[in-house]
């Protein structure tokens, strides 16, 4: 089966047709630049150019770089503030128009569940796995007995004085010309502070930089965990975007394992099947 993945992140847009069967892009994806001010009009348009390339009609999936509860998009680090408090795929859907319905998640919670269901974390159900996407900040999905706790948005914690995406994303690798080395110490002691907050047997490091893993992963030292490049790389936001679409339409959230979802209780965090419970729409 087909479905749509749209990923939009702070510097670009970037979407394509997944083959969901192989967890993977089933055409060449398609990008275009974040516009600057990245206000939601101005977004939307750039996620009707991608879709349209493809001259796609069908359900669509899209993340968004911050919070998303219930279609609605809650806190917007890198983007126009804009975005905080809107109804963000209503928004999407009326400008993709009848026939191309948006479901709109956490961009590194997509990242993160096709990881677990395609990629890097496949068959690692038990204990606490962390994917983190590495790029303009850092984004974070956390699964725990292969559920998801969505929107954790850990790029966010204070580590040492300082936001931790603002020290250890590429962006801030780049921004101040930090050297393979040095960039390395600062994931480090980000990653030392996860592990002390959260024990995960697994880190897995997605984002653009995952394609460049062997410069920097040998470099960090004394984590316990187990530190591996996603291996969906820089496509796992668009898979995962494509997965919550296909469970959208079937209104049922999207397990990491692949499984049937079971009807969803009562919300809770906790007790939300592997997903995050308002993310569908």
């Amino acid at each position: 089966m087909r479905v749509f993945g749209v990923d939009i992140g702070g510097s670009g847009i970037k979407g394509a047709p997944v083959d969901l069967g192989r967890g993977d892009l089933a055409a060449e994806r398609y990008k275009v630049l974040t516009p600057h001010p990245a206000t939601p009009e101005a977004v939307a348009d750039c996620v009707q150019q991608v879709v349209d390339h493809f001259g796609w009609s069908g359900p669509v999936g899209a993340t968004f770089p911050g919070v998303v509860t219930g279609g609605t998009t809650r806190t917007a680090a890198n983007v126009d503030k804009g975005w905080i408090g809107l109804d963000a795929a209503a928004l999407l859907t009326g400008r993709l128009g009848a026939g191309r319905p948006v479901t709109l998640l956490n961009d590194a919670d997509a990242a993160g569940l096709a990881e677990m269901r395609y990629g890097a974390g496949r068959g690692r159900s038990d204990g606490t796995v962390i994917v983190l996407t590495l790029g303009t900040g850092i984004g974070s999905a956390v699964f725990t007995g292969g559920r998801l706790l969505a929107n954790t948005e850990l790029g966010h914690l204070e580590l040492h004085g300082h936001e931790a995406e603002k020290r250890a994303s590429t962006k801030a690798k780049e921004d101040q010309e930090l050297s393979w080395q040095r960039w390395a110490r600062r994931v480090q002691k980000y990653l030392a502070h996860l592990e002390m907050l959260f024990s995960p047997e697994l880190f897995v490091i997605g984002g653009g930089v995952s394609r460049k893993a062997e410069k920097f992963l040998p470099l960090i030292e004394g984590i316990r965990a187990e530190i591996v490049p996603a291996r969906l790389q820089n496509n796992a936001g668009i898979v995962g975007a494509a997965m919550a679409a296909h469970a959208g339409r079937a209104a049922v959230p999207p397990r990491a394992d692949g499984a049937p979802s079971p009807a969803p209780p009562a919300r809770t965090a906790v007790d939300s099947p592997v997903g995050w419970p308002d993310a569908a729409r």
